[in-house]
């Protein structure tokens, strides 16, 4: 249900964390779920893992899963499945986690970064177009903070190139782009089931979910010591298994996902119309697709509002607060992209959560209302 309108009254409420990872819903079955791998004495890459692989492919859209250890782990398989490496260049954006630039480098390729849209928060299709090179190998888009990247025409870009796609479905579970699940356009999609992710595990989790049955196969030999027989070494594979009790345990929150993700859009859609006329501006829904992984505001004095919110009770978070190529680990890779540059220093993300009570959505929106900026 989505929370009530209401003209934003004064409320008594305690502290609001940025996030909960309490499920009260999904407990009981994740303690069943732990204790059947317990009980079953098979604790890597058996029967839970299987059937979490086949269940969250049909729940994505996609027709193959192959659980590994990670989502930086899963974008580094696709790329060394695909045979990208050394040599290899590969665009991507300097906006996100800085994992996923570094799963280019993993695979000995070197990582370009091309600056983003300001409006959708993901790469800029143009920007893309002007960084593609003779060594260019493949395209990486990142649908961040659960809102896909423009996909049509990075798909295009790609076609008129002879380009591979990987697409970074880390903070996109269930997320479409016009009708269409990510994951499903480029050669695969890498999903993170980090603990504060849409699907979250208790501990970390991937999987890379791809509609290439070739390259799939490919897959689950790499993140097995590249074994495609027991003790038989085909290739030189990594060891990056997803768990049983990851995999139980992701199997019991599954069935809940679609419910906690109408729950996330009733929240991003309250925050817009109660934030609608404030201090703060709120990135567009380009997509209607869109999961709401995090809901980040614009403000030119975002350190100021995070204190203010702070000060009344409100956690919340920065992401991210410098761009990937300004990272002293990428300055190999350091290239000027002036949009990310800008929106680095004035995004700030809201809490936004399954779990967070009409009451409390409504204090934050009341609060961040009330914020003044010295500007003004």
């Amino acid at each position: 249900m989505p929370p009530t309108q209401t003209n934003l009254k004064v409320m008594s409420v305690k502290e609001i964390p940025f996030l909960n990872l309490q499920s009260d819903k999904a407990t009981e079955a994740m303690e069943t779920a732990i204790q059947r791998v317990l009980k079953s004495g098979s604790f890597v890459l058996g029967a839970e893992v299987e059937e979490f692989e086949q269940e969250f492919a049909a729940a994505s859209g996609l027709a193959q899963a192959v659980g590994v250890g990670n989502g930086t782990d899963a974008l580094s398989l696709i790329l060394k499945g695909l045979n990208i490496g050394p040599g290899d260049e590969v665009i991507t954006t300097p906006l996100s986690a800085a994992f996923t630039a570094m799963a280019i480098v993993m695979v000995g390729a070197t990582p370009v970064f091309a600056d983003i849209d300001a409006e959708r928060l993901t790469l800029n299709p143009s920007a893309v177009s002007a960084a593609i090179g003779p060594k260019t190998a493949a395209i990486l888009p990142v649908h961040l903070f659960g809102q896909a990247a423009d996909m049509p025409a990075i798909m295009n870009l790609a076609k008129c190139h002879g380009l591979a796609v990987i697409e970074d479905c880390c903070q996109a579970h269930l997320a479409t782009c016009e009708g269409r699940p990510v994951g499903t356009f480029g050669s695969g999609g890498a999903f993170s089931f980090y603990p504060t992710k849409n699907l979250g595990a208790i501990g970390d989790g991937g999987i890379v979910g791809t509609n290439d049955t070739v390259l799939a196969d490919k897959i689950r030999c790499l993140r097995n010591g590249g074994q495609s027989l027991p003790n038989h070494h085909e290739s030189m594979g990594v060891n990056s298994r997803l768990d049983e009790i990851q995999a139980a345990v992701l199997r019991a929150k599954l069935p809940f996902l679609r419910q906690w993700t109408e729950r996330r859009r009733s929240l991003a859609a309250f925050y817009r119309t109660n934030l609608n006329e404030t201090s703060v501006r709120i990135p567009a829904e380009v997509d209607a697709g869109h999961v709401y992984h995090l809901f980040p505001v614009h403000s030119t004095e975002r350190n100021r509002l995070q204190e203010y919110l702070k000060s009344n009770g409100i956690y919340t978070l920065i992401h991210y607060p410098t761009p990937i190529p300004q990272q002293p680990a990428f300055a190999t890779y350091k290239v000027d992209c002036p949009t990310a540059n800008r929106l680095c220093n004035e995004l700030l993300s809201l809490p936004l959560h399954p779990n967070l009570t009409d009451s409390q959505i409504q204090l934050v929106a009341l609060t961040v209302s009330r914020f003044m900026p010295t500007s003004v």
